[in-house]
């Protein structure tokens, strides 16, 4: 079964439809001053091309953005508000953005004017060629070398080699997704940014597309080095969950058995001190015994915790009826769906 292409799907015959083909989520938090320019220029890029929508989230902004957007709500049906009733992160508001949005296709975007909206007609051009999810990538960007720059160089080196999804930018909010990638994937702490590795470990085409990045001309910049801590230890989550979240097992019981390893080569340094060594040290004043009862506890609490991780996926997937598996696609004549008992 032939997939329908986002040029089929985005086709000037959607626009005689209520319902949008094309959702753009703009998370805000206070862009009083970029919100209206970025509405225009949004607009300009896919009126007489797409029927679509915009959804802004405004995110406990403290200034007038959201008396900004509800200007643009009364004067534009296309355009969507959701308000948080505080402030939850770039993240939440990606999430909820996504989860209302009702087009096939989904493009996230800054409020922040910097990404490009006049990248975004392409990048679901791409989407056409085949690909899920087509991530921008900020080639020549326009911030800070210290606080921004370098971070970010660090950052994108990590996540792609431990990830193994080889992308420049994995930072840039301006993405263009499939809406059943995101459907697939759901979003924690500050893990917005890690969205093409998780589609990515479920089978997902990923492709990557130099997006225009302009200076900012109005706000200020809400991240900076303290950022780079929440990357390193979402990191190490997103690696733990691609990789063990159903087996746990397997980690904690690697981090067992070598703790026992540790344990029995500790044990046979005490024998031989006692037994052997000319020197006949002491049991009880060997630190060596105290590491080797260390490690021996160690072991068996990295294995009880593994089997307690065990039982909790278990319950996780059987209670939700979650599979550990997603599906492209399934071929089938008619009549043979397997209902027949």
């Amino acid at each position: 079964m032939d997939r329908q292409s986002p040029g089929a799907v985005v086709s000037q015959k959607a626009a005689k439809c209520d319902t949008p083909e094309v959702s753009v989520a703009v998370p805000v938090l206070n862009e009083q001053g970029n919100i209206k320019p970025l509405y225009e220029q949004i607009t300009q890029a896919l009126t007489d091309r797409y029927n679509y929508e915009i959804i802004f989230v405004d995110d406990g902004s403290s200034d007038n953005s959201f008396t900004v957007l509800t200007q643009l709500q009364r004067v534009d049906t296309k355009v969507r508000v959701i308000r948080f009733r505080k402030n939850f992160g770039q993240t939440a508001a990606l999430s909820a953005g996504f989860t209302y949005a009702r087009g096939k296709i989904i493009v996230a975007i800054d409020a922040d004017l910097q990404n490009d909206p006049a990248d975004i007609p392409e990048m679901i051009a791409k989407l056409g060629e085949g690909f899920d999810v087509v991530s921008g990538w900020r080639k020549k960007r326009h911030d800070n070398a210290i606080t921004r720059l370098l971070p970010s160089v660090i950052a994108n080196w990590l996540i792609a080699k431990i990830t193994g999804v080889k992308l420049h930018d994995f930072g840039c909010t301006l993405k263009a997704y499939r809406r059943e990638v995101l459907a697939q994937t759901k979003l924690y702490g500050e893990m917005h940014r890690f969205i093409p590795a998780l589609a990515s470990w479920g089978g997902a085409r990923i492709c990557e597309m130099v997006v225009n990045h302009r200076p900012r001309t109005a706000g200020a910049a809400k991240y900076g080095l303290g950022r780079t801590l929440k990357v390193i230890l979402d990191l190490i989550t997103i690696k733990f969950l691609g990789s063990f979240s159903t087996k746990p097992i397997y980690i904690f019981g690697g981090l067992g058995l070598a703790s026992a390893l540790a344990a029995t080569a500790s044990g046979l340094a005490v024998l031989y001190q006692k037994f052997i060594s000319p020197t006949h040290l002491s049991m009880n004043r060997n630190p060596l015994l105290v590491l080797t009862a260390m490690l021996i506890t160690a072991t068996i609490q990295f294995i009880l915790m593994g089997l307690l991780a065990e039982l909790l996926v278990r319950t996780y997937h059987e209670s939700q009826n979650r599979p550990t598996y997603v599906i492209r696609e399934i071929l089938e004549s008619p009549g043979n769906t397997g209902d027949e008992k």
